[in-house]
């Protein structure tokens, strides 16, 4: 059983920047693997970046690379994304999931069918 609480959503002015959290509780969290997606209203769920624990290598959408940055503290068995000059676009509920880190799931990890567990989601809004 995996559980993920997203956190850190809020109002911001564009330009400004933000810091997601999100905290896996899982009995052995080197096994897995994490992402970052977001979804905005009438669109798909759109891949942002993930990692593997037991690992030192992030991936990433070529559309936020430049500005997102994936990271973790595993000793809290938490995720960070840390957000930087956001736009109006960004604005989305942000979701975190988790998967085992499997050479499957790491064929299409870009997809949300990849990841058996998520969480409830936070919203950012990127305000004008």
């Amino acid at each position: 059983q995996v559980q993920l609480v997203e956190s850190g959503g809020e109002l911001v002015q564009a330009g400004g920047t933000l810091k997601l959290s999100c905290v896996v509780s899982v009995s052995d969290i080197r096994r897995y693997a994490t992402g970052w997606f977001r979804q905005a209203p009438g669109k798909e769920r759109e891949f942002l970046a993930a990692f593997r624990w037991n690992g030192y290598s992030y991936r990433y959408s070529d559309s936020v690379k430049d500005r997102f940055t994936a990271s973790r503290d595993n000793a809290k068995n938490t995720a960070y994304l840390q957000m930087d000059n956001l736009k109006p676009e960004d604005t989305a509920v942000y979701y975190c999931a988790a998967a085992l880190s499997t050479s499957d799931f790491w064929t299409n990890y870009r997809s949300r069918r990849a990841y058996d567990n998520w969480g409830q989601g936070t919203q950012v809004t990127v305000s004008s």
